[in-house]
C-alpha cells in the first residue's frame, strides 16, 4: 500500500484502514491551525523530525487514559498532601513546550533528539493563543520545574508531551490535571502511544476503532466553559 501525500490547499486525510501498520497514515501537508484541528478530531497526529517531511500518524492500538482512572501511587499521594508544588494552567505554554523539547538520556543514559522543533512550536503556539492548546505547569517557587501541553477539542484532550525537572512533577501535573478534567466533564486524555510510565499511572491501550467512537463524540460536545481553571481544592490528594 503506498503513502498518502497531503496537498499544502487540501486538508483531508485517507481513511484510517490506510494506515500501514506503525500506525502512519500520510505525509506532507502543512501544521496549519485548520489542519491540526481536523486531524486531532480524527484521531490523527502529526511526529516527524527535523530530516523528514511532515508525517501523520494515527496508531491501532491507541493509548488512553480515563480522568476517572488514574492511578495514584501511595508515596505520589503523600506528595501531593504536602503540597510542594504549586499548579498552573496557561500561563508558561512557551516555556513548557520549549522544556518538552529538550534532549533526554534513555534507559541506556543516551542523549537522544527531540521531534519538537521550531516548526512545531510555532504552530502549537498559534494554536495556545486560539485557544486550543493549553499547559499545565508545575513550580518550585517561581521555577518551572514540570508540566506537560496538548490540544483540548470539544471535551478530550490530546495529549502532547510532558518534562519533569524535579521528582514526580510531571505526576503531578497530570494527576492535578486530570482531576480537574473530570469536574469539567472531560473523560478522555489521548496518550497517543504506549509507555511505561503512563501506564503505571492508569493509562491503557484501546482498539482504534474504539478510540476513534470516542473522540468523535467528544469533540463534537461543547466545551466546558469552566475549563483551565485552577480550583484550589482539586490540587489535593484524593
Amino acid at each position: 500500500m503506498s503513502l498518502t501525500w497531503l496537498q499544502q490547499d487540501h486538508d483531508t486525510f485517507p481513511p484510517l484502514s490506510e494506515a500501514l501498520p506503525d500506525g502512519l497514515l500520510a505525509a506532507g501537508g502543512d501544521l496549519s491551525c485548520d489542519r491540526l484541528l481536523s486531524a486531532y478530531s480524527q484521531g490523527i497526529f502529526p511526529w516527524f523530525d527535523r530530516d523528514n517531511p511532515i508525517l501523520w500518524w494515527s496508531p491501532d492500538p491507541r493509548m488512553v487514559l480515563y480522568t476517572d482512572q488514574v492511578k495514584i501511587s501511595k508515596s505520589l499521594k503523600k506528595t501531593l498532601r504536602q503540597k510542594p508544588y504549586q499548579i498552573t494552567f496557561d500561563q508558561a505554554f512557551s516555556e513548557v513546550m520549549q522544556s518538552c523539547a529538550l534532549p533526554r538520556q534513555d534507559s541506556a543514559g543516551l542523549e537522544g533528539g527531540t521531534w519538537i522543533h521550531p516548526e512545531m512550536v510555532i504552530a502549537y503556539s498559534e494554536l495556545h493563543q486560539r485557544g486550543h492548546a493549553h499547559s499545565v505547569e508545575c513550580w518550585d517557587g517561581d521555577k518551572l520545574i514540570g508540566g506537560l501541553y496538548g490540544i483540548a477539542i470539544g471535551r478530550a484532550f490530546f495529549g502532547e508531551s510532558m518534562f519533569s525537572f524535579a521528582r514526580d512533577s510531571s505526576k503531578i501535573a497530570l494527576v492535578t490535571l486530570s482531576q480537574h478534567m473530570a469536574d469539567w466533564g472531560m473523560p478522555l486524555i489521548d496518550c497517543q502511544l504506549y509507555s511505561n510510565h503512563l501506564a503505571s499511572m492508569g493509562a491503557s491501550e484501546i482498539d482504534r476503532n474504539d478510540f476513534i467512537s470516542e473522540v468523535t463524540h467528544l469533540s463534537a460536545l461543547p466545551s466546558a466553559s469552566m475549563a483551565w481553571k485552577v480550583k484550589p481544592e482539586l490540587c489535593l490528594a484524593p
